[in-house]
């Protein structure tokens, strides 16, 4: 058969193709080497950038007043007896809350309104009971000495509840602490006395932990954290 001209033989033809078909079949195997489901490339990550501090030229709001920490130094109360054998339980806890009502009035710092004083003065002798402001006393070891310290809470006006602790220097009752909360819960872990707080988001809370300050000889805030709410340690007593 004669050839037309331009056209190459068949067998050249064949030539051309069969390469290109090893090429194809070697890039079906290589492509068949990924695995399904393997990640791909998401394309270019946006570039990081650093913190821009928004609206400069504004001045900042100016600092608040610093926070409390707990008392500067232990307040004795001297109108009660003294207790030489070092065992606070030995004292009336109702005495103890009516001696520090009576001590912050001298010194023009009333606690309590007047009503809220005579339901209190009605009632301490017998702490504790449902129609009492005054809760049971609660007997921990707060400096760890081994000797238990006393602590007294009283539930105000809102739930406000107004709570102080106790120690005895050389048999003299001291006052070693006095917070204000509205506490959820409070607890006594390893020495430390522990406020739980509603937060501002549901199922949050802001703590309050007190320590022994033992240069002070007062109770002082060590840490004021806010997290999820925690379940309440069952107590031990």
């Amino acid at each position: 058969m004669p050839l037309v001209r331009g056209l190459r033989p068949p067998r050249a033809v064949v030539r051309v193709v069969a390469p290109v078909l090893v090429m194809a079949g070697t890039a079906a195997l290589l492509g068949g080497c990924v695995e399904a489901g393997a990640p791909k490339s998401a394309g270019h990550a946006s570039a990081v950038t650093g913190p821009e501090r928004l609206w400069p030229d504004r001045k900042p709001a100016p600092p608040s007043a610093p926070a409390t920490e707990g008392q500067e130094k232990p307040q004795p109360l001297t109108a009660l007896p003294r207790i030489p054998s070092g065992n606070i339980r030995k004292l009336s806890a109702g005495k103890v809350l009516l001696a520090q009502i009576d001590a912050d009035k001298r010194r023009d710092m009333p606690v309590f309104e007047k009503d809220e004083e005579r339901k209190i003065r009605a009632c301490a002798d017998r702490p504790g009971a449902r129609s009492c402001p005054v809760r049971a006393p609660e007997y921990h070891d707060l400096n760890g000495d081994g000797k238990d310290e006393l602590i007294l809470g009283v539930e105000s006006k809102d739930h406000l509840l107004i709570m102080w602790a106790y120690t005895l220097k050389k048999g003299v009752v001291n006052s070693i602490l006095d917070a204000t909360s509205y506490p959820q819960s409070v607890e006594v872990a390893n020495h430390k006395l522990v406020i739980h707080e509603p937060g501002d988001a549901p199922g949050y809370e802001s703590r309050t932990v007190y320590v022994w300050d033992a240069r002070h000889q007062v109770m002082t805030i060590q840490d004021v954290g806010y997290g999820r709410r925690t379940p309440p340690t069952p107590s031990g007593r």
